[in-house]
């Protein structure tokens, strides 16, 4: 028992941090990055060279379209799974900020992402989530589509959310293009579990589905942008390096039999309930 504590110390320090809760590592490596606004870092990529939405993402469904009636086909689908497991997981996804954006993929990965012992991954999720959400915003100021429940007037699974929810556009899918350009990097980082991983980025788009805050055409433009966002980093230096270090940390901690920080249990359960 001794030899296996000593092991799994060994293990721990190759990711640069301690078993007890150190975030020394975390605290240098994101020294001096900006905050777009309290509590989310700035991205790696210029705004002004984002890939862009207005360009790249065919125009939002017209009311009263046969794409507009096909999003109020599945829409109605999802309504269902109201008040249903699916529907709190939806909810708790719905929450973008840290560490519980992390924290959705930890099972899917099978390690903790968080600051403690996995700070590059932490980091690099912060940045890039930043740069695939701003990527969906010429798009959604352009076209400023209606939600939809500001048309089917049924409840949303964050209903403290409304009020800035009525503001903002809803094609694409901010939400989305993160839940998804977190999954295809989490995939290049993990192989094996490629698979799973992309299985919860699409589950978490479809989860603002559940959530009765954005179409089916908003989540799948939604993902457009995440991969074209991913395909802009890779040629981004800094990301490639913080992509390096985020793959040795995922090892040593998979090596080390660290688990994930998050109830894996009921995500699978929730994640079972599909609209049907």
């Amino acid at each position: 028992m001794k030899m296996k504590s000593i092991l799994l110390a060994i293990a721990l320090s190759t990711l640069g941090v301690h078993a007890k809760s150190n975030t020394a590592v975390y605290d240098k490596i994101s020294a001096g990055i900006p905050e777009l606004i309290p509590g989310f870092l700035s991205g790696y990529i210029d705004p002004k060279v984002l890939p862009n939405s207005k360009k790249l993402i065919y125009k939002a469904p017209a009311p009263g379209s046969a794409a507009q009636k096909y999003d109020d086909t599945v829409s109605a689908k999802y309504l269902k799974l109201r008040g249903t497991a699916r529907w709190k997981l939806a909810a708790k996804d719905a929450d973008l900020t840290f560490p519980n954006a992390a924290k959705a993929f930890s099972c899917a990965l099978g390690v903790p992402i968080d600051k403690e012992h996995t700070p590059h991954l932490y980091l690099l999720l912060q940045r890039m989530m930043s740069d695939a959400g701003l990527s969906t915003y010429a798009a959604k100021n352009q076209y400023q589509r209606l939600r939809p429940f500001l048309i089917n007037n049924q409840p949303i699974c964050t209903p403290k959310e409304k009020e800035r929810l009525k503001k903002s556009g809803s094609y694409p899918s901010g939400h989305s293009a993160k839940g998804w350009a977190t999954a295809l990097v989490l995939a290049e980082i993990a192989p094996d579990r490629a698979d799973t991983i992309l299985a919860r980025g699409r589950a978490y788009g479809e989860n603002r589905l559940v959530c009765n805050v954005h179409w089916y055409s908003d989540v799948i433009e939604g993902r457009f942008m995440g991969a074209s966002t991913v395909a802009r980093l890779h040629a981004n230096a800094q990301f490639m390096a913080d992509l390096a270090a985020a793959k040795k940390e995922v090892a040593a901690a998979r090596k080390a039999g660290l688990k994930p920080n998050s109830d894996c249990k009921l995500e699978e359960e929730a994640l079972a309930i599909k609209a049907e």
